[in-house]
């Protein structure tokens, strides 16, 4: 501003009311699938009672080791007896890393050559492995090869990082089975786009799809063959409810059974599902890479570190048993099956017509309603309204449902069968959670009746 330009003492300036522009990511973000419900009950007046099935957040206690760190945080003998919490290396501490390895072991798999890193929950691992396996930014080179629906988490970090993702798409059955298309389709998109990895989730969010081993087998010599990185989310490893199978790993994977697998696996690790602690955010970034692992390591130096609290909390894993690891997965494994499958039962009884995913792993169902609903059925809308508007009395109090809108699963926006799906987990207590059938069913009912009054 030139000096003759410059106000007077006590001058009032009119500044023009021209903002700083957005980036164009934040520009046209919105939240995401799992937290879009919540997000809009939030904003909601009146006194209404959301059961919240639309989020993985785990309402049962964690292992009783690590309830008895929690509790003794600062007794003697504590590394926080004293009030202090330094960062941690970076890599995590030993003892962290050593529990992951040791949930790892404790299903019979050998963990020698396998190297650990802790990272901020299993999300920040999520970040790690895409960007040490997909193509620089901006470019088609060596995209994230995904098996729609994913975990929505997946193609948002792939728009975060710049990287491209591609996906095949399951289908669902009307018998509430899904299934992945031939190897040989599999095989031709891989030959088309040329990943840089696959992934996969054994124990499925958000369909409740089981991978058996020779499923897993078959997806590895894929990657072998096609020179690619095999990662697995394991995050619900051991949470699989299917007679006489065995569990299903990355890590099963043997030599013998797929020549060339060593070196090109990456497991995804969380603290909370299996041991039911969402909010410790405490995670972890496996390999049997080393130069993957340390690249890994220093791109997270920029993060410093992991929870220093929370991984001493998990840390009480790496001293428990093979066995009282082994009973701990069977107490989930028998709460889970017992309730699921009641109430995908239920469900399929009180809305005529309705296809819900066989829940066969993990702790979560998706429920289509394509051949309950009348044409132009969209789940976002639906899953608004159920936040906002929508009420069922409940004892004289007001209740809603939250649920997750499936479209924000697939990442292949062009083949995208989620607008008339929705995904429930399983995770409010069990008395909250027998009135999920009763809930959906009056909220979805009421929900149609306002749709053909509008038509």
């Amino acid at each position: 501003m030139p000096m003759e330009s410059l106000p007077f003492p006590g001058q009032q300036v009119i500044l023009p009311d021209v903002k700083p522009a957005l980036s164009e990511r934040f520009a046209t973000r919105v939240p995401s699938a799992i937290r879009t419900a919540q997000i809009r009950h939030a904003r909601r007046t009146g006194d209404v009672d959301a059961v919240n099935t639309a989020i993985g957040n785990v309402s049962l206690p964690m292992h009783p080791a690590m309830k008895r760190r929690l509790s003794e945080i600062t007794s003697p003998g504590s590394p926080f007896a004293d009030g202090v919490v330094k960062y941690t290396p970076t890599v995590g501490t030993n003892e962290a890393n050593a529990a992951f390895l040791n949930t790892i072991a404790s299903l019979g798999y050998a963990t020698d050559g396998l190297y650990s890193m802790i990272t901020g929950g299993g999300s920040p691992a999520m970040e790690l492995a895409i960007l040490g396996v997909a193509g620089p930014p901006g470019t088609d080179e060596r995209p994230l090869l995904m098996i729609d629906a994913t975990y929505t988490n997946y193609a948002a970090y792939c728009g975060r990082l710049g990287r491209r993702g591609v996906a095949v798409v399951r289908s669902l059955a009307d018998d509430g089975t899904f299934s992945l298309p031939a190897l040989s389709e599999i095989e031709a998109l891989i030959e088309r786009e040329r990943p840089g990895a696959l992934l996969v989730i054994p124990y499925d969010n958000p369909t409740g799809h089981f991978y058996p081993h020779h499923l897993l087998l078959e997806l590895a010599r894929l990657c072998v063959k096609y020179n690619m990185w095999m990662v697995s989310d394991e995050a619900y490893r051991a949470l699989f409810y299917v007679p006489d199978e065995r569990t299903s790993s990355v890590w099963a994977i043997t030599e013998t059974e797929v020549p060339g697998i060593t070196g090109r696996r990456i497991s995804i690790e969380t603290t909370s599902k299996v041991w039911n602690a969402c909010g410790l955010r405490i995670g972890a970034l496996v390999t049997d890479s080393e130069e993957f692992h340390r690249r890994a390591v220093a791109e997270y130096t920029t993060d410093l570190c992991a929870n220093a609290i929370g991984q001493y909390i998990f840390g009480a894993i790496a001293r428990e048993t093979h066995a009282d690891l082994r009973s701990w997965y069977k107490e989930l494994r028998d709460y889970y099956a017992g309730m699921m499958f009641r109430l995908a039962d239920e469900i399929t009884r009180c809305v005529p017509g309705v296809i819900i995913s066989r829940p066969d792993a993990s702790i979560y169902s998706v429920v289509d309603v394509r051949n309950a609903t009348a044409p132009g059925f969209d789940a976002a809308e639906f899953v608004e309204w159920c936040a906002g508007e929508g009420t069922v009395d409940v004892d004289g109090r007001a209740t809603t449902l939250l649920v997750a809108p499936m479209s924000g699963f697939y990442a292949d926006e062009e083949n995208n069968p989620g607008k008339t799906q929705m995904r429930i987990a399983y995770v409010e207590p069990a008395d909250r959670m027998a009135l999920v059938p009763r809930l959906f069913a009056e909220l979805f009912s009421a929900y149609e009746a306002a749709r053909a009054v509008g038509r």
